[in-house]
C-alpha cells in the first residue's frame, strides 16, 4: 500500500508501530511521543475506536420530514420501524396538545393555518392569532403566571366630558375619564363672528381670550384667570395675538386702533392708529406685527420705530381675515373676504404669489414646521376645502373636500399632522395625517360653529372656541420626546367655570 510521500525526519525505533511518522524536535521524551502518536491514531480511525462514556456528535443537520408531501415529487417516504412513531413526531405530537389542546388536528398547523399536506416545502405566514393567545398554561394558568400586555388600538374619544364644578374663576380637579383630563371653560359673551380671532396661547403657557370689550389671561400652569384689560363704551375686542417671547399682547379693536399690552403688569403700553375700520386679524414675526382690516388694507408695524407703521400692504379686495407667518419669518400668508389667498416677503408692498382657486372666504392659513414653504388654507362654507401649496415653487400639491366650512388650521409641531375646525354643517375638528390626509380623529362636543383653535406651548393641546360660548381642551398630538400614537386622544373635563 503506497502513502504519500513525507518530508525526511529522523526516526526512532518504537515497541508501538505508528503508521504516521512525526517530525520531533531532539528534546522531546520519546514515550511521551509514544502516547500523542497513539492519541493520534484514536482520533483518525475513529471508526474503529469509540469511548465508551463520551457520545459521538455530528454537524449534520438532519430534518424531520413527517410534514412533508413525497408524492408530490413521486418520492416514498421510509416506513416507520418496530411499528414505533419517531422521536419528533412524538415529540411535536406532545407539544402540540400542551400548547393548543388534545382536540387539535395533527396534521394542521395552526400557527401558519396551513396544511403540510399542500407541499412538500412550507412558509411562514402571518399569524392569524393575537400573540397571547399561544400561552402554554392553558385557561387553568396560576395567578403568579403574568401575560406581557397587549398594545390596544388607539383610542380616540367623540366628544368632550363636561362637568360644573363652580361658577368662579379657578378650575377644580374633576376626576378622570378613560385616563384622560380635559377641561371645559364656559366663556360668554365670546362673538359668533367667522372674521374675527379672540382665542390665542402664549409660549408662556397663558391663554388670552376676547370676550366683549374685555380680555382675560388664563394661565394654564396655576388656573388663575387675569382680567387684563376692558376697553370701555361701544369698543370691543376683534383680535388677539401673543409676541413670540410670551410677555406682550397686541389687541385689534372694533374702531381700527391696535393696542400693545404688557402682560405681566397688566398695562397697557402702546396705542398705534392706521386702520379706519376693525382689525379681525393679527400676526407677530420678532418684532413686526401685521395687521389686518376689514378696511382690505395689511399694515406692517415695527414695535421698536415711533411711527404707528412702517408700510401698508394692498392687494385684497374685501375684508382680511387671515394673517399668518411662516416659521422663518420670511414670508406672509393672508386671506381674505375676496376668496383669495395671498402671499407677500418681508420687503414687497404687493403679492409676490396670488393664489384664488378657493370660492369662499379663506381664514384659515398655516405654515408647515416640517417642510419649508408648505402652506395649507381652508374656504369657508361655498368652497369647504382644505388646499396646499408650496410656496417655493409655486405650486398647487392637493386638495380635500371637508364637506363643512373650514374656520382654522394648525400643524403638530411635533409630528406631520394637522388640525382643523369647522363650522356649517357640523362644527367637528378633524385630526389629519399628512400627506395622505386620512383621518385620526373627528371630534364633536360644540354646538355652533368652531371659530377659534390655539395650540398650546407643547404642541399637544388644543383649545377651540365656538358660538355656544364654550372653550374645550382637547389632547390631539402626542408629546415630542415619546411622539407615541398609542395615546387617546379625545376631551374629558377637569371641571367647568366661567371666564367672566
Amino acid at each position: 500500500m503506497e502513502q504519500d510521500e513525507d518530508p525526511p525526519v529522523t526516526t526512532h525505533p518504537s515497541s508501538s508501530s505508528s503508521s504516521s511518522q512525526l517530525n520531533l524536535p531532539p528534546s522531546m521524551n520519546r514515550p511521551t511521543v509514544s502516547l500523542e502518536t497513539q492519541r493520534i491514531n484514536r482520533l483518525i480511525h475513529s471508526t474503529h475506536y469509540h469511548s465508551p462514556s463520551k457520545p459521538i456528535y455530528s454537524d449534520r443537520f438532519i430534518p424531520s420530514r413527517s410534514g412533508s408531501n413525497f408524492a408530490l415529487f413521486g418520492l416514498e417516504p421510509s416506513p416507520k420501524k418496530d411499528g414505533k412513531e419517531d422521536g419528533p413526531g412524538s415529540y411535536a405530537g406532545m407539544l402540540r396538545t400542551a400548547l393548543f389542546g388534545p382536540e387539535t388536528p395533527e396534521k394542521t398547523d395552526v400557527v401558519t393555518g396551513f396544511s403540510p399536506s399542500k407541499n412538500i416545502f412550507r412558509y411562514k405566514t402571518e399569524t392569524q392569532r393575537p400573540v397571547n393567545s399561544f400561552a402554554p398554561f392553558g385557561c387553568d394558568e396560576g395567578p403568579s403566571v403574568s401575560r406581557s400586555p397587549v398594545k390596544s388600538p388607539r383610542n380616540i374619544l367623540k366628544s368632550a366630558y363636561k362637568v360644573r364644578v363652580a361658577e368662579d374663576w379657578n378650575l377644580g380637579f374633576v376626576g378622570l375619564r378613560l385616563g384622560l383630563l380635559f377641561w371645559v371653560l364656559d366663556a360668554p359673551a365670546l362673538q359668533d363672528d367667522f372674521y374675527l380671532n379672540l382665542v390665542d396661547w402664549s409660549s408662556q403657557n397663558v391663554l388670552a381670550v376676547g370676550l366683549g370689550s374685555c380680555v382675560y389671561l388664563w394661565n394654564a400652569c396655576s388656573s388663575s384667570v387675569t382680567k387684563l384689560c376692558d376697553l370701555g363704551g361701544d369698543e370691543s375686542v376683534c383680535s388677539v395675538s401673543w409676541a413670540l417671547r410670551g410677555t406682550h399682547l397686541a389687541i385689534g379693536t372694533s374702531s381700527g386702533p391696535v393696542e400693545i399690552w404688557d402682560a405681566l403688569r397688566c398695562r397697557r403700553i402702546r396705542t398705534m392708529e392706521g386702520h379706519r375700520l376693525r382689525v379681525g386679524a393679527l400676526a407677530w414675526s420678532s418684532s413686526v406685527l401685521s395687521s389686518g382690516s376689514r378696511d382690505k388694507k395689511i399694515l406692517q408695524r415695527d414695535i421698536r420705530s415711533q411711527e404707528d407703521h412702517v408700510s401698508t400692504l394692498t392687494g385684497h379686495r374685501s375684508e382680511v381675515c387671515g394673517l399668518k407667518w411662516s416659521y422663518d419669518n420670511r414670508e406672509l400668508a393672508s386671506g381674505g373676504n375676496d376668496n383669495k389667498l395671498l402671499v407677500w416677503n418681508q420687503h414687497s408692498t404687493q403679492p409676490v404669489l396670488r393664489y384664488c382657486e378657493h370660492t369662499a372666504a379663506v381664514k384659515a392659513i398655516a405654515w408647515s414646521p416640517h417642510l419649508h414653504g408648505l402652506l395649507a388654507s381652508g374656504g369657508g362654507t361655498a368652497d369647504r376645502c382644505i388646499r396646499f401649496w408650496n410656496t417655493t415653487t409655486n405650486t398647487h400639491l392637493s386638495c380635500v373636500d371637508t364637506n363643512s366650512q373650514v374656520c382654522n388650521l394648525a400643524w403638530s409641531k411635533n409630528v406631520n399632522e394637522l388640525v382643523s375646525t369647522h363650522g356649517y354643517s357640523q362644527n367637528q375638528i378633524i385630526v389629519w395625517k399628512y400627506p395622505t390626509m386620512s383621518k385620526l380623529a373627528t371630534l364633536t362636543g360644540h354646538t355652533f360653529r368652531v371659530l377659534y383653535l390655539a395650540v398650546s406651548p407643547d404642541g399637544q393641546t388644543i383649545v377651540t372656541g365656538a358660538g355656544d360660548e364654550t372653550l374645550r381642551f382637547w389632547n390631539v398630538f402626542p408629546s415630542p420626546k415619546s411622539q407615541s400614537r398609542e395615546s387617546r386622544i379625545g376631551a374629558s373635563s377637569f371641571g367647568r367655570t366661567t371666564i367672566r
